[in-house]
């Protein structure tokens, strides 16, 4: 590649063909952690706009020297693009050459997004779970739902039921039949949240919720706005 002269893009075709298994994800995702825990990463805090009601888009610089990955995230959505017939969210990774820090690489972020946020509960189950822990709950079944299942199902290889719920219940019936017979250990879809949460060893939360305006007022501006933040949990049980 000619640096600085010619950019590599990666659709989301391009990075599914790759396919990264999720146990490797996972444990990247987890030396990253330790470096940051470390302190041998510069990750400044998250910069957030809203430009409509209902709308995010973030940004999100990294520099990571032991694995000399330098790059952003920019990502954004509203739940308002269903009805365009749109995804939730969307977004791209842009990766930059460490020396000379001009722009090599453009990809899409869907992929990459979805796995490294189910990673991430996949590597908190890993390390604080019970190693006996029997039924994972998962709350939400979009994307997120199935690439935390799929995490935590390789950090728990004990698991013996999921049991998934949705605000809408198609989505957590799909996400049941599809992922019982993958994984090998039943998925079933509920109708309640506390059904969910009163059986589960471990919890995983991927949804979002909306704060009212006057909590998302910044340094007492008079620009009110809505947020969704996302919220992706890994919560477990006690043992005894």
């Amino acid at each position: 590649m000619n640096i600085g002269s010619e950019i590599l893009y990666l659709s989301r075709a391009d990075i599914e063909e790759i396919n990264l298994p999720m146990a490797e994800i996972m444990d990247l995702l987890e030396k990253a952690y330790l470096e940051k825990d470390s302190g041998r990463l510069d990750m400044p805090p998250k910069i957030d706009i809203s430009p409509a009601p209902e709308a995010f888009a973030h940004a999100m610089p990294c520099w990571l020297p032991s694995m000399q990955a330098a790059g952003l995230k920019w990502v954004g959505g509203t739940p308002a693009n269903k009805s365009r017939g749109l995804p939730f969210l969307g977004g791209l990774c842009i990766l930059n050459d460490p020396e000379s820090c001009m722009p090599v690489c453009v990809m899409d972020c869907g992929w990459i997004t979805a796995k490294r946020t189910g990673a991430k509960s996949g590597v908190c189950a890993r390390r604080f779970a019970r190693r006996d822990s029997r039924v994972l709950g998962i709350l939400g079944c979009g994307e997120q739902g199935y690439s935390n299942l799929e995490a935590v199902s390789i950090a728990l290889p004990a698991l013996e039921k999921v049991l998934v719920y949705n605000t809408s219940p198609e989505p957590a019936e799909r996400l049941a039949s599809s992922q019982s017979e993958k994984l090998g250990i039943p998925v079933r879809a509920v109708r309640s949240p506390r059904e969910v949460v009163e059986e589960s060893d471990v919890l995983v939360t991927a949804g979002w919720i909306s704060l009212p305006a006057e909590l998302s007022k910044r340094n007492g501006s008079a620009r009110e706005q809505r947020l969704f933040p996302w919220i992706w949990t890994a919560c477990t049980r006690p043992g005894p």
